[in-house]
C-alpha cells in the first residue's frame, strides 16, 4: 500500500494549452493516473495554477515548473507513505506549499498528485472510484446540465453575452435516458440553426455559439429544439444559466454587448427575475460578479425559494469563503472544482460544510479538460445530484457522461437518479 513513485509530464488540455498529468504507483505494482484541467474564466481567489511565464514556450503557458515540482520536491516526500491515507498526504502536500494559495508548488501539481493518489488507493483495495470516495452506499447518479450554446469568454464573445446555457434532462427515469435526451436536443438544435442560417461551430465546451441578437435568443432556440426532439419544456427538460458575470461587470456596471445594455445590480436582478419567469430556469451560477458581494443577499433573497443561486467565482471551492457566504446568505449552492482549491480532501470539507447547512453542490468540469473523468465518479460518490462537464460532444466532456453510464450499469438495480429532486419550484 505504499507509493513507490510519482511521476508527472506536461501535456495538452482540451484547448490545446498545456497542462498536467501525474502516474502515482504502488510498490504492488498498482499504477493510477490523473489529468489536472484548468479554467477560462477564472475567479480572483482561485488557488495559484503554476505557469512557467516563459514566452518562448507555449507562449507562456508551459507548466514544466509545476512537473518539476512534482517529480523532484513532492515525489521524494511523498514516496513511502501510504496510499490510503489521503487527508495525511493532502495535509502534507498543503504543509509542503507553505502558501495560502498554493502558489509554491502550484495548486496544479499539488491536485494531479492528490487525485492520482486516490484512484491508486481505490484500485488498491478492489472498489470503484465512486465507492471508495463515497462508500459502498453511494448510488445516486446525476443529471447531467450540458452546456449547449456558449457565449462570453467561451466563444471568444461571438454572440451572447451569457456564457453557459444549459439543459437540464431532469424528467428522465434514468441517467442512460437523461444522455439520450440531452444528445437528441443537442443535435436537434443543430437542425434549428442551420435551418435559422446560423454558424453551427462550437465554443470551448461544445456548445453552439450562434450569432444571436439578443441574451434571451438561446433560450428560444433550445425551446424549439426541446419540442422538435419530442420532449416537453419545463416537464421533462429545464435550463439553466452560467452568465459568468464577473466577465462582464464593469465601474459597478454590467455590460451587456449583445443588447447594447449597461445594468445596475439591481436592474440585473430584476432581468434574471424576468427570464425565470418566461422560462423553466432552474438554476442560476455566477448571476452577478465576485465583486458584487452584497447585491448577492439581494439576488438571492428574490430567487434562491424558486431556483438554485450557486456560487461559483465568488466562492471557488474555499471552505473560509463558503462559510461567510452561508452565514450572510449569498446563495443556497456552491459550484464545485477540484482545481479551485487544489486538493480532494479540501474539496470535500467544502461540500460537507455546504450540505450541513441545506445548502446544494454543484460539481463541473473546466473549460479546459483533460479525458480523465475522476468528477464523474466524484458527484456519484458524494450524491451530489448534478454535474455539468459540457455538451455531450467532444472526447473531454463525453469522457464523463460516459463514466456516468458506465457506473450506473455497474450498480445495476440500485442505482438512483437524482432526476426533478434536484429542482426547486420553478417548472
Amino acid at each position: 500500500m505504499k507509493i513507490s513513485s510519482l511521476k508527472a509530464r506536461q501535456i495538452l488540455d482540451s484547448r490545446g494549452n498545456p497542462t498536467l498529468e501525474v502516474d502515482c504507483t504502488l510498490e504492488n505494482g498498482i499504477f493510477a493516473r490523473a489529468g489536472v484541467p484548468s479554467g477560462a474564466s477564472i475567479g480572483s481567489k482561485e488557488a495559484c495554477e503554476l505557469r512557467d511565464n516563459d514566452k518562448e514556450h507555449f507562449f507562456g503557458k508551459g507548466v514544466k515548473k509545476a512537473v518539476y515540482n512534482v517529480n523532484s520536491i513532492i515525489a521524494p516526500k511523498i514516496i513511502g507513505m501510504n496510499v490510503l491515507e489521503q487527508r495525511k498526504i493532502d495535509e502534507f502536500l498543503i504543509s509542503l506549499d507553505g502558501t495560502e494559495n498554493k502558489s509554491n508548488l502550484g495548486a496544479n501539481a499539488i491536485l494531479g498528485v492528490s487525485l492520482a493518489v486516490c484512484k491508486a488507493a481505490s484500485i488498491c483495495v478492489g472498489l470503484p472510484l465512486f465507492n471508495y470516495i463515497g462508500g459502498v452506499g453511494a448510488n445516486l447518479l446525476p443529471v447531467p446540465f450540458m452546456n449547449i450554446v456558449n457565449g462570453g469568454v467561451h466563444a471568444n464573445w461571438q454572440g451572447a453575452d451569457f456564457q453557459e446555457y444549459m439543459i437540464a434532462p431532469f424528467g428522465a427515469k434514468s441517467f442512460e435516458e437523461s444522455y439520450e435526451w440531452g444528445s437528441e436536443i443537442y443535435h436537434s438544435l443543430k437542425s434549428v440553426l442551420k435551418e435559422k442560417h446560423y454558424n453551427v461551430s462550437v465554443g470551448d465546451e461544445g456548445g453552439f455559439v450562434p450569432l444571436v441578437s439578443s441574451n434571451e435568443e438561446p433560450l428560444d432556440l433550445i425551446s424549439i429544439a426541446v419540442k422538435n426532439a419530442g420532449l416537453s419544456v419545463g416537464k421533462d427538460v429545464g435550463f439553466a444559466l452560467d452568465p459568468a458575470s464577473s466577465e462582464f461587470y464593469k465601474n459597478g456596471k454590467y455590460i451587456l454587448k449583445t443588447q447594447k445594455l449597461e445594468l445596475d445590480s439591481i436592474s440585473m436582478i430584476n432581468y434574471y427575475e424576468k427570464l425565470a419567469d418566461n422560462y423553466p430556469i432552474v438554476l442560476l451560477e455566477d448571476g452577478l460578479s465576485e465583486f458584487d458581494w452584497d447585491n448577492w443577499k439581494i439576488l438571492n433573497k428574490r430567487l434562491g425559494k424558486k431556483i438554485e443561486i450557486v456560487g461559483d467565482d465568488i466562492f471557488v471551492t474555499n471552505l473560509s469563503i463558503v462559510k461567510k457566504g452561508i452565514l450572510d446568505n449569498i446563495a443556497n449552492a456552491v459550484l464545485i472544482k477540484l482545481n479551485q482549491i487544489g486538493t480532494l480532501s479540501e474539496t470535500i470539507d467544502v461540500v460537507n460544510f455546504a450540505r450541513q447547512h441545506n445548502w446544494s453542490c454543484f460539481v463541473s468540469h473546466r473549460s479546459g479538460e483533460t479525458t480523465d473523468s475522476f468528477i464523474a465518479d466524484f458527484v456519484v460518490g458524494l450524491g451530489l445530484g448534478h454535474i455539468k462537464t459540457g455538451a455531450p460532444a467532444r472526447g473531454e466532456r463525453v469522457a464523463k457522461y460516459n463514466q456516468l453510464l458506465r457506473i450506473e450499469e455497474l450498480l445495476g438495480n440500485s442505482a438512483v437518479f437524482a432526476g426533478k429532486s434536484i429542482v426547486k419550484n420553478n417548472v
